[in-house]
Order: structure tokens, then sequence, then C-alpha cells
């Protein structure tokens, strides 16, 4: 059984990588066959192991830029469901990209994306803050991505601003 879970995880990490990479070659890369692989990528996308594939868009150069925030928000958990209830309330909400659980002073990271500033804080102030169990949030807004998914979006990207010397 560890075997077939570690020639599973082999698949899955390179599909990770590059959720485009054709069985054939994933076949070769592990030695398994391309039955084998599409199998093992059949079985994980039926039992939700492979959640979605997805693609990373630097909408930036489109000249379609979105406001990204990351809000963090302080909340009382609910007897019997803890913080469940109200993370699946807040996810429900279209603006809402990813929902975490995290530990510290605050008890869910929410991303969230707009069109504008004044969207995302109409947002928090008539949608997120007015949500029973909140006790209070603070919005930080993305001002530029460097990495994401593990990729990086401006590779040697000259940085033009002069050094500051004492």
């Amino acid at each position: 059984m560890e075997a077939k879970a570690k020639t599973m995880k082999n698949v899955l990490k390179i599909l990770e990588k590059d959720a485009r990479t054709p069985p054939e070659k994933i076949a070769t890369m592990t030695g398994l066959s391309r039955d084998e692989v599409a199998n093992i990528i059949a079985q994980a996308e039926k039992d939700k192991t492979i959640v979605k594939y997805k693609t990373i868009v630097d909408w930036s150069r489109m000249g379609d830029d979105q406001v990204m925030a990351l809000i963090e928000v302080k909340t009382v958990p609910r007897r019997d469901v803890g913080f469940d209830a109200i993370a699946e309330r807040i996810y429900s909400f279209p603006q809402v990209h990813s929902v975490y659980l995290v530990s510290g002073t605050y008890d869910l990271q929410i991303q969230v994306v707009g069109k504008t500033i004044q969207e995302i804080g109409e947002f928090v102030s008539e949608k997120l803050s007015t949500l029973d169990s909140i006790q209070g949030t603070v919005t930080h807004f993305l001002l530029k991505k460097y990495k994401e998914d593990g990729e990086v979006l401006h590779p040697g990207e000259k940085n033009n601003r002069l050094v500051a010397s004492p």
C-alpha cells in the first residue's frame, strides 16, 4: 500500500508543478505505463484529491489590473461547529478567493479581489463586518505580486530606482 501511495504522490507532484504535463510524459518520468498514470489521475479527480486544475495569469500584463486584499478576521467560534460555519458563510461571497483558518491574533485570513479599493472597502464594511460573530477585521491591500503559487511573475525585471546611500 505504501508503494502505491508513493507512486500516486509522485504523479501528483508532477501535475502540481505543471497541470498540462501529458500522461505519456508522466509515465516516462515515473516508470509507469500511460494507463497506470491515467488511472491514478482519474481516481484522484474522482475522490477530489485533485480539486482543480489552475492557470496562473499575470493580469497586469493584460492591462486588467485588479485590486487584491488580504483580510484578517477576528471571530467567535460557534458551539459544535467551531469556525467552520462562519468560514462557510464568508467563502460563499463571490469576491472571496480564499479562506484560511490561521493561528495568532486573528482567526481567519481571506483573500478578496475587486475592481477598486472602494469596492473592497464596501465589501468589508457592508457584508463582512456585519456578519454575526465577526469581532474585527484588518485589511491589507496587495501592492505588487512578485511570486504566486511558486511562480516568479516578473523574472529578471530591472529595478530602475536610484541607490540610496547614507
